[in-house]
Protein backbone atom coordinates (compact mmCIF):
# COMPACT_ATOMS: atom_id res chain seq x y z
CA UNK A 1 0.00 0.00 0.00
CA UNK A 2 1.44 3.02 -0.63
CA UNK A 3 4.35 4.23 2.54
CA UNK A 4 6.19 5.60 0.02
CA UNK A 5 5.43 8.51 1.60
CA UNK A 6 7.91 12.06 0.61
CA UNK A 7 10.04 9.68 2.23
CA UNK A 8 10.33 7.02 4.73
CA UNK A 9 7.16 7.75 6.33
CA UNK A 10 5.71 7.25 9.54
CA UNK A 11 6.21 3.49 10.16
CA UNK A 12 8.86 3.03 8.28
CA UNK A 13 11.55 3.87 12.12
CA UNK A 14 10.21 1.59 13.83
CA UNK A 15 10.13 -0.98 11.67
CA UNK A 16 13.65 -0.79 11.07
CA UNK A 17 14.49 -1.16 14.60
CA UNK A 18 12.07 -4.36 14.41
CA UNK A 19 14.24 -5.50 11.85
CA UNK A 20 17.13 -5.43 13.88
CA UNK A 21 15.52 -7.37 16.63
CA UNK A 22 13.42 -9.65 14.72
CA UNK A 23 13.84 -10.60 11.18
CA UNK A 24 16.00 -11.32 8.44
CA UNK A 25 17.61 -8.50 6.14
CA UNK A 26 15.68 -9.53 3.13
CA UNK A 27 12.29 -9.98 5.30
CA UNK A 28 13.05 -6.57 6.85
CA UNK A 29 13.64 -4.54 3.47
CA UNK A 30 10.92 -5.87 2.16
CA UNK A 31 8.76 -4.98 5.32
CA UNK A 32 10.27 -1.71 5.22
CA UNK A 33 9.50 -1.05 1.56
CA UNK A 34 5.79 -2.39 1.72
CA UNK A 35 5.26 0.26 4.53
CA UNK A 36 6.60 3.27 2.93
CA UNK A 37 4.11 1.96 0.34
CA UNK A 38 1.44 1.93 2.02
CA UNK A 39 1.55 5.42 3.23
CA UNK A 40 1.58 6.89 -0.13
CA UNK A 41 -1.50 4.87 -1.02
CA UNK A 42 -2.70 6.60 2.28
CA UNK A 43 -2.33 9.69 0.73
CA UNK A 44 -4.82 8.92 -1.97
CA UNK A 45 -7.40 8.12 0.20
CA UNK A 46 -7.56 12.34 0.63
CA UNK A 47 -7.55 13.60 -3.04
CA UNK A 48 -10.11 16.53 -4.02
CA UNK A 49 -11.46 15.96 -6.91
CA UNK A 50 -12.03 18.50 -10.11
CA UNK A 51 -14.90 19.69 -8.76
CA UNK A 52 -12.65 21.68 -5.72
CA UNK A 53 -11.53 23.99 -8.49
CA UNK A 54 -15.19 25.13 -9.27
CA UNK A 55 -16.01 25.15 -5.40
CA UNK A 56 -15.12 28.94 -4.08
CA UNK A 57 -16.22 28.55 -0.30
CA UNK A 58 -14.23 27.26 2.69
CA UNK A 59 -15.18 23.25 3.05
CA UNK A 60 -13.21 20.33 4.84
CA UNK A 61 -12.72 16.47 4.34
CA UNK A 62 -11.95 14.15 7.07
CA UNK A 63 -10.50 10.91 6.62
CA UNK A 64 -9.26 7.65 8.97
CA UNK A 65 -7.89 4.36 7.79
CA UNK A 66 -5.99 1.19 8.98
CA UNK A 67 -2.53 0.16 7.62
CA UNK A 68 -2.29 -3.88 7.49
CA UNK A 69 0.97 -5.94 6.47
CA UNK A 70 0.29 -9.61 5.88
CA UNK A 71 -2.53 -9.42 7.64
CA UNK A 72 -1.57 -7.53 10.91
CA UNK A 73 -2.71 -4.21 11.81
CA UNK A 74 0.49 -2.22 11.84
CA UNK A 75 -1.42 1.66 12.57
CA UNK A 76 -3.65 4.08 11.80
CA UNK A 77 -3.50 7.32 9.92
CA UNK A 78 -5.93 10.51 10.14
CA UNK A 79 -5.89 13.36 7.45
CA UNK A 80 -7.66 17.08 7.39
CA UNK A 81 -8.27 18.57 4.03
CA UNK A 82 -9.04 22.31 4.41
CA UNK A 83 -10.24 23.87 0.92
CA UNK A 84 -10.66 27.34 0.14
CA UNK A 85 -11.44 27.94 -3.49
CA UNK A 86 -8.44 26.37 -5.63
CA UNK A 87 -5.70 25.73 -3.04
CA UNK A 88 -5.63 23.63 0.19
CA UNK A 89 -3.93 22.77 2.67
CA UNK A 90 -3.49 18.77 3.92
CA UNK A 91 -2.51 17.74 7.65
CA UNK A 92 -1.78 14.14 8.26
CA UNK A 93 -0.63 12.39 11.40
CA UNK A 94 0.28 8.70 11.99
CA UNK A 95 1.27 6.61 14.67
CA UNK A 96 2.24 2.80 14.58
CA UNK A 97 3.80 0.35 16.80
CA UNK A 98 5.44 -3.16 16.93
CA UNK A 99 6.30 -5.06 19.77
CA UNK A 100 5.39 -1.81 21.66
CA UNK A 101 8.17 0.61 19.66
CA UNK A 102 6.36 3.29 18.49
CA UNK A 103 6.69 6.17 16.19
CA UNK A 104 4.84 9.35 15.25
CA UNK A 105 4.58 10.55 11.93
CA UNK A 106 3.31 14.34 10.83
CA UNK A 107 3.31 16.01 7.50
CA UNK A 108 1.79 19.37 5.79
CA UNK A 109 0.77 20.44 2.64
CA UNK A 110 -0.01 23.51 0.78
CA UNK A 111 -1.37 23.40 -2.95
CA UNK A 112 -3.56 24.78 -4.90
CA UNK A 113 -4.62 24.36 -9.19
CA UNK A 114 -2.57 25.91 -12.44
CA UNK A 115 -4.93 27.92 -14.44
CA UNK A 116 -1.60 27.79 -16.79
CA UNK A 117 -1.24 24.20 -17.02
CA UNK A 118 -4.66 22.40 -15.83
CA UNK A 119 -2.90 20.37 -12.82
CA UNK A 120 -2.74 20.54 -8.74
CA UNK A 121 0.59 21.58 -8.41
CA UNK A 122 2.84 21.55 -4.54
CA UNK A 123 3.89 24.69 -3.34
CA UNK A 124 5.33 23.32 -0.29
CA UNK A 125 5.36 20.55 2.29
CA UNK A 126 6.41 19.74 5.83
CA UNK A 127 7.21 16.19 7.26
CA UNK A 128 8.41 15.21 10.68
CA UNK A 129 8.99 11.49 12.07
CA UNK A 130 9.23 11.85 15.83
CA UNK A 131 10.64 8.56 18.27
CA UNK A 132 12.96 6.03 16.87
CA UNK A 133 15.14 7.87 13.95
CA UNK A 134 13.74 11.08 14.07
CA UNK A 135 14.26 13.97 11.13
CA UNK A 136 12.74 16.78 9.73
CA UNK A 137 12.23 17.13 6.07
CA UNK A 138 11.09 20.40 4.71
CA UNK A 139 10.46 20.86 0.50
CA UNK A 140 9.83 23.90 -1.43
CA UNK A 141 8.75 23.39 -5.23
CA UNK A 142 9.33 26.39 -7.77
CA UNK A 143 8.64 26.59 -11.57
CA UNK A 144 5.28 25.23 -12.12
CA UNK A 145 6.72 22.26 -10.00
CA UNK A 146 9.58 21.46 -12.16
CA UNK A 147 12.41 22.34 -9.41
CA UNK A 148 12.14 21.50 -5.70
CA UNK A 149 14.69 22.50 -2.71
CA UNK A 150 14.48 19.70 -0.32
CA UNK A 151 15.70 20.05 3.45
CA UNK A 152 16.21 16.96 5.50
CA UNK A 153 17.98 17.86 9.08
CA UNK A 154 19.69 20.69 7.47
CA UNK A 155 21.19 18.90 4.78
CA UNK A 156 19.96 20.82 1.35
CA UNK A 157 19.25 19.22 -1.81
CA UNK A 158 18.67 20.40 -5.24
CA UNK A 159 15.87 18.15 -8.48
CA UNK A 160 14.93 19.06 -11.13
CA UNK A 161 11.74 17.50 -14.03
CA UNK A 162 12.17 18.11 -17.91
CA UNK A 163 8.36 17.56 -18.27
CA UNK A 164 5.86 16.61 -15.40
CA UNK A 165 6.21 18.49 -12.18
CA UNK A 166 7.33 16.96 -8.81
CA UNK A 167 4.62 16.65 -6.04
CA UNK A 168 4.08 15.40 -2.64
CA UNK A 169 2.27 12.08 -1.70
CA UNK A 170 -1.04 14.55 -1.06
CA UNK A 171 -1.03 16.07 -4.17
CA UNK A 172 0.13 13.13 -6.48
CA UNK A 173 -2.94 11.49 -4.75
CA UNK A 174 -5.32 14.11 -5.84
CA UNK A 175 -3.62 14.64 -9.35
CA UNK A 176 -4.25 10.79 -10.28
CA UNK A 177 -8.08 11.38 -8.54
CA UNK A 178 -8.13 14.30 -11.45
CA UNK A 179 -7.27 11.99 -14.25
CA UNK A 180 -9.72 9.18 -12.89
CA UNK A 181 -12.60 11.73 -12.76
CA UNK A 182 -11.40 13.30 -16.25
CA UNK A 183 -11.44 9.72 -17.76
CA UNK A 184 -7.93 9.27 -18.73
CA UNK A 185 -6.75 5.42 -19.08
CA UNK A 186 -3.04 5.95 -18.54
CA UNK A 187 -0.82 8.79 -17.31
CA UNK A 188 2.60 9.30 -15.51
CA UNK A 189 3.47 10.91 -12.48
CA UNK A 190 6.41 11.76 -10.67
CA UNK A 191 7.20 11.87 -6.51
CA UNK A 192 9.73 14.14 -4.72
CA UNK A 193 10.95 11.71 -2.28
CA UNK A 194 13.54 12.50 0.47
CA UNK A 195 16.64 11.43 -2.03
CA UNK A 196 15.50 11.30 -4.96
CA UNK A 197 12.88 11.34 -7.91
CA UNK A 198 10.19 8.53 -8.23
CA UNK A 199 8.55 7.79 -11.45
CA UNK A 200 5.19 5.65 -11.82
CA UNK A 201 2.72 4.70 -14.44
CA UNK A 202 -0.65 4.34 -13.95
CA UNK A 203 -3.25 2.07 -16.06
CA UNK A 204 -7.39 2.30 -15.48
CA UNK A 205 -9.10 -0.99 -15.37
CA UNK A 206 -12.65 -2.32 -15.81
CA UNK A 207 -15.15 -1.82 -12.68
CA UNK A 208 -15.78 -4.35 -10.23
CA UNK A 209 -18.19 -4.99 -7.08
CA UNK A 210 -16.43 -5.41 -4.09
CA UNK A 211 -17.75 -5.53 -0.46
CA UNK A 212 -16.31 -2.85 1.80
CA UNK A 213 -17.33 -2.49 5.50
CA UNK A 214 -18.86 0.00 6.56
CA UNK A 215 -20.49 0.35 3.56
CA UNK A 216 -21.55 -2.81 2.24
CA UNK A 217 -21.11 -3.73 -1.71
CA UNK A 218 -19.41 -0.85 -3.77
CA UNK A 219 -18.32 -0.47 -7.45
CA UNK A 220 -14.83 -0.11 -7.38
CA UNK A 221 -12.78 1.39 -10.72
CA UNK A 222 -8.97 -0.17 -10.26
CA UNK A 223 -6.20 2.11 -10.69
CA UNK A 224 -2.60 -0.14 -11.20
CA UNK A 225 0.40 1.39 -10.72
CA UNK A 226 3.65 0.19 -11.99
CA UNK A 227 7.13 1.67 -11.75
CA UNK A 228 10.06 0.83 -8.93
CA UNK A 229 6.72 -0.23 -6.91
CA UNK A 230 3.44 -2.30 -8.17
CA UNK A 231 0.05 -1.05 -6.62
CA UNK A 232 -3.64 -1.45 -7.22
CA UNK A 233 -5.88 1.12 -5.74
CA UNK A 234 -9.36 0.75 -5.73
CA UNK A 235 -11.60 4.03 -5.56
CA UNK A 236 -15.39 4.08 -5.24
CA UNK A 237 -17.59 6.59 -7.22
CA UNK A 238 -20.29 5.90 -4.85
CA UNK A 239 -17.84 7.74 -1.77
CA UNK A 240 -16.93 10.54 -4.03
CA UNK A 241 -14.40 8.99 -5.93
CA UNK A 242 -12.42 8.11 -2.89
CA UNK A 243 -9.94 5.52 -2.27
CA UNK A 244 -11.32 2.71 -0.39
CA UNK A 245 -8.59 0.21 -0.44
CA UNK A 246 -4.99 -0.41 -2.04
CA UNK A 247 -3.30 -3.45 -2.49
CA UNK A 248 0.74 -3.55 -2.16
CA UNK A 249 2.00 -6.87 -4.48
CA UNK A 250 4.86 -7.69 -2.95
CA UNK A 251 7.28 -10.83 -3.70
CA UNK A 252 7.94 -11.38 0.17
CA UNK A 253 5.25 -9.39 2.20
CA UNK A 254 1.73 -8.13 1.02
CA UNK A 255 0.15 -4.96 2.16
CA UNK A 256 -3.31 -3.58 2.28
CA UNK A 257 -5.00 0.00 3.26
CA UNK A 258 -8.23 0.28 4.04
CA UNK A 259 -10.82 3.71 4.64
CA UNK A 260 -12.24 3.19 7.79
CA UNK A 261 -14.76 6.60 8.04
CA UNK A 262 -14.72 9.23 6.13
CA UNK A 263 -16.89 12.82 6.26
CA UNK A 264 -17.06 15.94 4.12
CA UNK A 265 -18.49 19.12 3.81
CA UNK A 266 -16.76 19.99 0.64
CA UNK A 267 -19.42 16.94 -1.66
CA UNK A 268 -22.52 18.63 -0.60
CA UNK A 269 -20.92 22.22 -1.56
CA UNK A 270 -20.10 20.29 -5.03
CA UNK A 271 -23.43 19.12 -5.40
CA UNK A 272 -25.79 22.39 -4.56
Amino acid sequence: MLFLVTSMAPIRPILTRYCHLNVSTTACLAATRVLMILGFSSGLLHSSSAMAAEVEQECQRNFSYSIFLSGLHMGNMTRTENWQGKSAVITSTSKASILGIGTQYQQRTELSWSNSTHEWLTHKFHQQVTGFRARDMQVTLDHHGLGSRVDVDGEVSHYQSNSIPLRDVDTLAIQIREYLLNGRQQFALIRQASDAVESYQYYVKDSLTSNIAPWGELQLIPVEQTGAEEVTYYFAPSIDYQLVKAHYHGIILQGNIELDSYVSSCDALSNS
